[in-house]
């Protein structure tokens, strides 16, 4: 990569922090907060903390780097060596802009990622927690429990995509990488969220194709997708705070719905593990790498995956959990199980320092009836809030992949990585 391609973003971001410092700090009515503030923020509040005086427009952005020293091994010795070195830094520029009371607009461009070295627009959607637009009042009681959401962009299944890495965005992030099977996808969607004295009720739909086009062949059948969430959260007092929640994903379709696990475009954060070389053929030697390395990217048509997340936080100490199933109606599918949990303890005068670990498993098959694959990854680690808006990580990671379903695989079969990942971040 040219070195153009690295610094542009970086300039570019760095001259929009100057020339609308002022701006960059308007705050937005319903919204999470970009720094540690947004901690443990899952669905934005129904409280209106911010008075409405006309529209208002927020520039802001998120800037990652890692400092990566892994090391990887398999059966067959034919991974590629990795060094220790800076991966490509990630840049994202945001746009929110509160167009009139209770109703803000949210865009997200990802200006440099590890899969596309373009800048080019993630996403974004409309957030209307009041209808005063209408005429002053209107359906106020519904509204005043009530968030819409409207856009094209990641929709409100599952708790683990309020804790992930979005390409840049790695602030919320306690640990480098993202859940090995991680739900994320950027679908054109319409989502309803109920919010009342602790209890959360979500329903949406999306189209369920991540790259839109209006074509169809003989295999199109463009079936929509329905997804939702039913859970609790509350503070029970000054020092504990309960949620518990449950989400489902549902597409019927044979074309659509395959991007829930596979819908995240900007790359995966450890960067190529798992890339190996094999012959092609004609002597040659060459390499097979893929941007997403890490993870699992199930793709099951007519796909069912439900979420169940436990939150608990008692003072410093935080637990999060993530049990899922994921499979397909088809004929011939098989399904897969995934299984974390992440502990962390907070410290400081300012919870500005936090220890911590996560361990996450998935096992199953693709194919019904095929052995299974499974997936096991430890993180360790820490972090430090240099300021609410700055965080640097360190952590240790070691993943394994096993089962019989990865017996005489050239690529996976004992496949190990393991080593220390350093991470800063900065979103504002």
């Amino acid at each position: 990569m040219k070195f153009n391609s690295i610094i542009k973003p970086i300039a570019l971001t760095l001259a929009m922090m100057w020339a609308f410092e002022g701006i960059a700090q308007t705050p937005m009515q319903y919204y999470r907060p970009d720094n540690q503030n947004g901690l443990n923020i899952f669905e934005t509040s129904k409280t209106d903390t911010v008075e409405y005086d006309g529209l208002k427009v927020k520039i802001g952005g998120d800037f990652a780097m890692q400092f990566q020293s892994l090391n990887q091994s398999n059966d067959a010795d034919n991974l590629v060596e990795l060094g220790s070195n800076l991966n490509l830094p990630t840049a994202n520029l945001n746009l929110d802009v509160q167009l009139e009371d209770g109703v803000r607009m949210h865009l997200r461009t990802y200006l440099s990622s590890r899969h596309h070295e373009e800048a080019w627009v993630k996403g974004g959607y409309l957030q209307m927690d009041n209808l005063n637009f209408i005429s002053d009042g209107f359906l106020s009681g519904f509204m005043d429990v009530a968030t819409i959401k409207v856009g094209m962009d990641e929709f409100n299944y599952g708790d683990a995509h309020f804790r992930r890495t979005d390409n840049a965005r790695a602030i919320y992030n306690p640990f480098v990488g993202n859940y090995i099977m991680d739900a994320f996808s950027t679908e054109a969607f319409m989502e309803v969220t109920l919010q009342n004295n602790g209890l959360i009720g979500v329903v949406g739909i999306t189209n369920g194709k991540l790259n839109q086009n209006v074509t169809v062949n003989d295999n199109s059948d463009n079936k929509i997708s329905f997804f939702g969430k039913l859970g609790y959260d509350n503070q029970i007092n000054d020092d504990l705070r309960l949620r518990l929640t449950g989400s489902w994903y549902i597409n019927k379709g044979s074309t659509t719905g395959t991007w829930l696990y596979s819908g995240d475009r900007s790359g995966s954060r450890y960067y190529h593990v798992t890339d190996y070389m094999y012959d092609d053929g004609t002597g040659n030697i060459v390499t097979a790498s893929d941007d997403f390395s890490g993870r699992l990217r199930a793709r099951f048509t007519e796909l069912t995956a439900i979420q169940i997340n436990p939150f608990v936080k008692y003072k410093g100490l935080e637990f999060f959990g993530i049990y899922e199933i994921a499979g397909g109606g088809a004929d011939g599918e098989g399904s897969f199980t995934q299984v974390a949990g992440e502990a962390l303890y907070r410290l400081g005068q300012k919870d500005q320092f936090y220890l911590g670990g996560r361990y996450n498993t998935v096992k199953g098959n693709q194919v019904d009836g095929a052995p299974d694959i499974e997936i096991n990854r430890f993180n360790v680690g820490g972090g430090w809030f240099l300021t609410k808006n700055v965080l640097t990580k360190l952590e240790y990671v070691k993943q394994t992949y096993g089962g019989d379903g990865y017996a005489g695989n050239a690529q996976f079969e004992g496949l190990e990585f393991n080593g220390f990942v350093i991470e800063a971040a900065i979103s504002f």
